[in-house]
């Protein structure tokens, strides 16, 4: 199960678009920064291939400038 931390940069003065565009996907949390012009993501996904699905996706945001991974770790899965 992948779990990643991201800090998302909006273009200037998007940041409210870019947190609406965000809270569309079901396997993200968003945590809008009070004092900075900065977004944080965590996604929590349960296979890989989802969790770059899931980055391409918010890649694609318009209204995002730069998205920047903090912390990734893979929570193997017991068959």
């Amino acid at each position: 199960m992948p779990i990643k931390s991201y800090l998302a940069h909006p273009h200037e003065g998007q940041k409210e678009e870019l947190i609406n565009a965000l809270k569309a996907f079901e396997d993200c949390d968003i945590i809008p920064a009070k004092n900075q012009d900065l977004v944080i993501v965590v996604t929590d996904t349960p296979t890989q291939q989802e969790d770059d699905l899931i980055k391409e996706k918010i890649e694609a945001i318009d209204s995002l400038r730069l998205l920047a991974m903090v912390s990734g770790f893979n929570t193997p899965q017991n068959d």
